[in-house]
């Protein structure tokens, strides 16, 4: 369905290349005729909408405004196709999503799984990103939700909602760590360490521990990459810091332990689920949410629930010792 005018697509793909030609090639039409249009939006908004710079194009104040309405537009489209589809008996539809690549192991595939059961026509395409990708994406246009760890707050974010993960150290079964309910830093600290990169949102929360630490620490590895710090855990290389989230299959089959970080205030990770603000909310999108939504408040409990019963071990512990 395309009810509106075709400046507005024009604009919208050449805000996306930052150029004419990139953005003529992705529209399969010739660069005069998007440039023409351009003139035409420019010469009735009155206002230049990109600079022309040698590197490309570049918007202006007034571009990042009309941009932010294009943006609207367009999704608000989309939501309208997706309903009266509805209306007709079809459920179709498609939903962009940026998710942080911790959720493919367990999170995203049953939420998915859960959509394909309910929805099987709705299409759902997956970009796997940094958190802060994520977000960017949902607030450009390229994604529907973005699904992520620590994100700002942002004027043009909407937090549909959000869970509290406590960050531990994941460890092997027979390291001596391993068998403690918790564990502060300064013992992780005496183990040869991987950290995380600046990309993934561990780092900003190790941050305070890593500063107040005065003795040199054995650094093995930082890396952005889950997949790779679970596997040179387990096969005992070095301590990684995470939540219990993307640990799910690991930890259920006995080959790595997560021992929450004892600290003076718990350190949680948050996992978010934004759109757009503003946005009204297509059914395929929404349907998403809800399904995405209910997974993590599911993974939220069952977290509560483990810490809670590592609390009363200990406080049984205290008072067989006392």
């Amino acid at each position: 369905m395309h009810i509106h005018a075709r400046s507005i697509r024009y604009f919208d793909m050449i805000r996306r290349c930052s150029s004419i030609r990139e953005a003529a090639r992705h529209l399969h039409v010739a660069s005069s005729a998007v440039n023409r249009q351009l003139l035409l939006l420019e010469d009735e908004i009155g206002s230049p909408l990109f600079e022309r710079l040698s590197t490309g194009l570049r918007l202006t104040a007034a571009g990042e405004v009309f941009s932010r309405h294009v943006i609207t537009v367009l999704q608000d489209e989309h939501r309208l196709s997706t309903e009266l589809e509805l209306l007709r008996g079809v459920r179709r539809g498609s939903v962009h999503v940026a998710a942080v690549e911790g959720l493919n192991a367990d999170l995203m595939p049953a939420v998915l799984t859960q959509m394909h059961r309910r929805y099987p026509t709705i299409q759902i395409h997956v970009r796997t990103c940094g958190s802060d990708q994520a977000a960017q994406a949902v607030i450009q246009g390229d994604a529907d939700v973005g699904i992520g760890f620590s994100i700002q707050r942002h004027d043009h974010l909407r937090q549909c909602t959000v869970g509290r993960f406590a960050l531990g150290a994941i460890v092997p079964p027979k390291h001596p760590i391993a068998q403690l309910q918790r564990v502060d830093f300064a013992l992780c600290a005496t183990f040869p360490l991987i950290l995380p990169t600046p990309e993934l949102s561990m780092y900003g929360l190790l941050q305070p521990l890593l500063s107040h630490h005065k003795r040199a620490l054995q650094v093995l590895l930082e890396t952005s990459s889950i997949e790779l710090a679970k596997s040179l855990v387990e096969r005992g290389v070095g301590i990684f810091f995470q939540s219990r989230l993307g640990l799910e299959r690991e930890l259920r089959e006995g080959r790595l332990v997560h021992v929450p970080l004892d600290t003076p205030t718990t350190l949680y990770s948050e996992l978010g689920l934004y759109v757009r603000a503003g946005r009204t909310l297509p059914s395929a999108l929404d349907a998403f949410n809800r399904i995405a939504a209910d997974a993590i408040e599911t993974r939220e409990n069952d977290e509560s629930m483990v810490l809670r019963g590592w609390s009363a071990c200990a406080q049984d512990s205290e008072r067989v010792s006392g």
